[in-house]
């Protein structure tokens, strides 16, 4: 595992790598699916919150390894024959250390990060899917939520997040049938930015990480925090943000840069400061 100066856990599968502005942030079990333990969700939200303060990074890839994005928890680990029952508050702990850390870190993130996914995002892998600000789903995506089939109540924002993104009657779908959705699907809803077939795939996930890359990354960045905070806050609030925003973005160098090409009439070339 390659975590390229980026602390994380000893034999933990998440790796990283960087080039030309991009963290590429991969998923590294593809014998399980993918699915993660305990090690990978701290891992994973160890990567999540340093990303946003790394020198250089301007956008996050978030990939798995071979035919499956992430099946999310690996319930076959933690479910052992000879694993003691956990005591009381165990969930709400571990969620707080590993899942939830790592859907919290990238909401706040001021670095915008892609979801690039092929086959299946099952439970907390489609809540990581769809925890970044964009997805580029392969035709072979399925985005499932599968909690009440075990049993269980969804988690790591599921909550939040589907009901503002597809609204409540195809969150209900999900949430409480546990109905799979199509990358077909989760274009018409709304719920990925994109869908692809294999041919134009892995062109679309380049083109739109490379568009995020050069772009104006400050000015970014807070057109991300305005968005999440809006869904929070009535109009006066998100105004008065937008306000605070828009002045930390006029100061920026990039900010310099779009007044000059968009005055000399040609494309700006932002360096993200």
């Amino acid at each position: 595992m390659s975590t390229d100066g980026f602390e994380s856990f000893e034999g933990a599968g998440i790796s990283t790598r960087r080039t030309e502005g991009v963290l590429h942030v991969r998923i590294e079990r593809p014998k399980r699916r993918n699915a993660l333990t305990t090690l990978e969700f701290r891992a994973l939200a160890n990567v999540m919150e340093q990303a946003g303060d790394a020198e250089g990074v301007r956008v996050v890839l978030l990939t798995g390894e071979g035919d499956h994005f992430c099946a999310g928890a690996d319930l076959d680990a933690s479910n052992r024959a000879e694993a003691k029952r956990p005591r009381t508050g165990h969930m709400i702990r571990g969620l707080a250390r590993g899942a939830h850390r790592a859907i919290r870190a990238m909401h706040e993130s001021p670095i915008p990060i892609v979801a690039s996914v092929r086959g299946y995002a099952t439970g907390f892998g489609c809540n990581l899917a769809l925890g970044a600000d964009f997805v580029v789903a392969h035709e072979s995506a399925r985005f499932v939520e599968p909690f009440v089939d075990r049993g269980l109540t969804p988690d790591s924002g599921a909550s939040w997040i589907l009901p503002r993104l597809v609204g409540l009657a195809r969150a209900r779908r999900m949430l409480m049938l546990g109905e799979a959705v199509t990358g077909t699907q989760g274009a018409e809803w709304g719920l990925v930015h994109e869908v692809a077939a294999e041919a134009e795939f892995e062109a679309c996930v380049e083109s739109l990480v490379e568009r995020l890359a050069s772009a104006a990354t400050i000015s970014v960045g807070l057109s991300k925090s305005l968005i999440h905070r809006a869904s929070e806050t009535g109009l006066a609030e998100a105004l008065e943000n937008e306000a605070y925003a828009e002045e930390l973005a006029i100061r920026t160098s990039d900010f310099k840069e779009g007044l000059a090409a968009f005055r000399d009439r040609r494309g700006p070339k932002f360096s993200g400061h």
